[in-house]
């Protein structure tokens, strides 16, 4: 079964998964996870959400009727199915080398009425990138719902993830007389059910005011190189029952610690300038 699983990791081309990331930003593979499996992540994720409201900080805001949740691997049913999906491992391996670490799991819903965001990237440029050229993080994201327009399409500003930002405030969002450049290049992502993306968190993006009657929720795995630090912005928890219950291939990728109940996660990345409305 793992030379199975690694042949069709060598399926992927490294120069198309490098050409794209390094190249446009994101990159993604359509129906990488049939209708049901999405069903059941979705009903994970709703659930969180409610039982994450309900504790002080349980819940981020990123704008009006946006939020952002951290949640722990074992809460999300098809976590394993996707740490083991061959085109998930063959990208991180690709990009980030294979001693790649999965730091982060959480989601991100953008309810109705949620706005337009200002354009951004997710934190500063690391010297891997502004001085090495070298990507050594990168976000994946799955859909619970099929996209449109209305929902508040994500827009990615492609190829910024080298745009120089560090005179720029919190060294993330780019001032007002440069967006001009990131709408002219602006592309609507609007993946649907099963679609599975990986994007550098660096490319200058921006969620879309929710015109629609549904919420918008979108599962995120952030995953570094051994040189990254974003680790230290999370707290990935696992319980030793489920720890010894995954494969020895996953547990090897993860950076955690070790807790006989799971915690709340006190949440570090707030992003302070997404309070702010994009006028």
């Amino acid at each position: 079964m793992a030379s199975a699983a690694r042949n069709q990791e060598q399926e992927y081309d490294t120069g198309a998964i490098m050409g794209g990331l390094y190249g446009d930003g994101i990159i993604a593979l359509k129906g990488a996870f049939p209708r049901p499996w999405v069903e059941r992540m979705h009903e994970d994720v709703i659930g969180l959400f409610e039982e994450a409201q309900k504790v002080p900080g349980g819940a981020l805001p990123r704008g009006p009727e946006r939020w952002y949740v951290e949640v722990h691997p074992e809460r999300i049913r098809g976590f394993v199915d996707i740490a083991v999906h061959p085109w998930f491992v063959a990208v991180c391996e690709a990009v980030l080398g294979p001693d790649y670490r999965i730091v982060e799991t959480g989601f991100d819903i953008p309810f109705p009425g949620a706005a337009d965001q200002p354009w951004h990237r997710d934190f500063p440029a690391p010297e891997a990138v502004t001085k090495g050229r070298r990507l050594n993080s990168l976000a994946f994201n799955l859909t619970c719902v099929d996209t449109i327009p209305a929902m508040g399409a994500l827009e990615i500003a492609p190829g910024t993830q080298w745009d120089d930002l560090r005179d720029c405030p919190n060294q993330m969002f780019p001032p007002k007389e440069l967006w001009p450049r990131y709408i002219a290049r602006a592309q609507p992502k609007l993946p649907q059910m099963g679609d599975i993306s990986a994007r550098s968190a660096l490319t200058i993006h921006r969620g879309t005011a929710n015109r629609s009657n549904e919420a918008r929720p979108v599962l995120v795995v952030g995953v570094d190189a051994p040189d990254a630090t974003n680790a230290a912005h999370h707290d990935l928890q696992v319980t030793r029952a489920w720890l010894e219950s995954v494969p020895a291939r996953v547990r090897g990728h993860l950076t955690y610690r070790v807790t006989d109940k799971l915690e709340t996660v006190v949440q570090h990345h707030v992003i302070e300038g997404l309070l702010e409305p994009a006028y």
